[in-house]
């Protein structure tokens, strides 16, 4: 039997999903949608020929008896109140990132999922799905370089939109890194630092870029992290983790070398998208198949608060130009 899912947000990233969980995997079926723009959401599914009904609210969606499981992939601002009414409903939940866009209310997911007695929430950090860390990840649990004491790491976009303001180099772009370095490591970290650079001239108004962030674990592996969202020439993810005994790196995705007009040269993508579409494709594959099987996976509500309270951290590190520590409990048991 298909799990029934409804999805809350059609914007570009629920579109995707929506057509990943119709076209790439099995195991699930879109029976319901929903998104504060009726008028897109309806025409998305006309396009699409989608068998399902486009719902009045979010809390109807939810509410409703057909719908098994939720889908929240709206803006960041509505996850928390989707999420709690999805636990209170006791229907599982994939979130988008950021769980929310607090550590408070995303604690607050915490207290609510614990208090449920039943693990419901997973949260869309599809790095850990991208075959690149994964070996990476593999290099590291073996021993291969030894104990690792140093990462180093960026994450570049060509290009943002006007709207990418203030402190979304953090909230946005590197909470990705916050939360896969720590799966990495398998490490919690300890304090946090912001440092402005130079800034480039292709950063529009109320945006600096770029800055570097620096983590320092409990074990005392010390990472930095170069965050550049305008750097033009393409999106480039890179990370290195140096050991005791050797260094490993992040591969790039396969590219077709090239040799022309004197050179040789290899592609750079552009999109991000296209940088993890393998790793969308198996984070969604992986969460119907666990949901079916009544389990969560993937990165629970506790990486999700885990990940706020980092980049709490890293925003007050940055406005204060201090190192800030970041305090958090040990991990309850319920999330072990």
């Amino acid at each position: 039997m298909s799990l029934r899912l409804g999805v809350i947000g059609t914007g570009a990233i629920g579109q995707d999903h929506i057509r990943r969980i119709t076209r790439k995997t099995h195991g699930a079926r879109v029976v319901a949608l929903n998104d504060i723009a009726r008028a897109q959401a309806q025409a998305f599914a006309e396009r699409e020929r989608l068998d399902a009904r486009v719902v009045e609210t979010a809390g109807e969606l939810i509410a409703a008896p057909d719908v098994d499981a939720v889908l929240v992939t709206s803006w960041g601002p509505s996850h928390e109140e989707l999420v709690l009414a999805s636990i209170a409903a006791g229907k599982p939940v994939f979130c988008e990132k950021p769980l929310a866009t607090t550590a408070a209310g995303a604690r607050r997911i915490v207290d609510a999922e614990m208090q449920g007695g039943r693990r419901l929430v997973q949260v869309g950090f599809m790095r850990r799905y991208d075959a690149g860390y994964r070996a990476l990840k593999q290099t590291v649990d073996d021993g291969t370089i030894g104990a690792a004491l140093m990462v180093h790491c960026a994450h570049r976009n060509p290009a943002v939109p006007e709207a990418y303001v203030g402190d979304m180099a953090i909230t946005d772009t590197f909470i990705h890194e916050i939360d896969t370095l720590r799966w990495l490591l398998d490490d919690d970290y300890v304090s946090a630092q912001v440092i402005e650079p130079r800034r480039t001239r292709n950063a529009h108004a109320g945006l600096h870029d770029p800055i570097v962030v620096l983590l320092e674990t409990r074990k005392g592996i010390r990472i930095d992290c170069e965050v550049f969202v305008a750097c033009r020439f393409g999106y480039d993810i890179r990370c290195q983790i140096v050991g005791e005994t050797g260094a490993a790196d992040l591969p790039d995705p396969p590219s077709v070398a090239l040799r022309s007009a004197g050179r040789a040269s290899t592609a750079i993508q552009m999109d991000w998208k296209q940088r993890f579409v393998d790793a969308y494709d198996l984070e969604l594959q992986e969460w119907i198949t666990s949901t079916a099987a009544g389990a969560v996976s993937g990165p629970t509500a506790w990486d999700g608060y885990f990940a706020a309270v980092t980049a709490d951290a890293c925003i007050a590190a940055r406005q204060t130009r201090r190192i800030v520590p970041i305090e958090i409990g040990a991990r309850p048991r319920f999330y072990g």
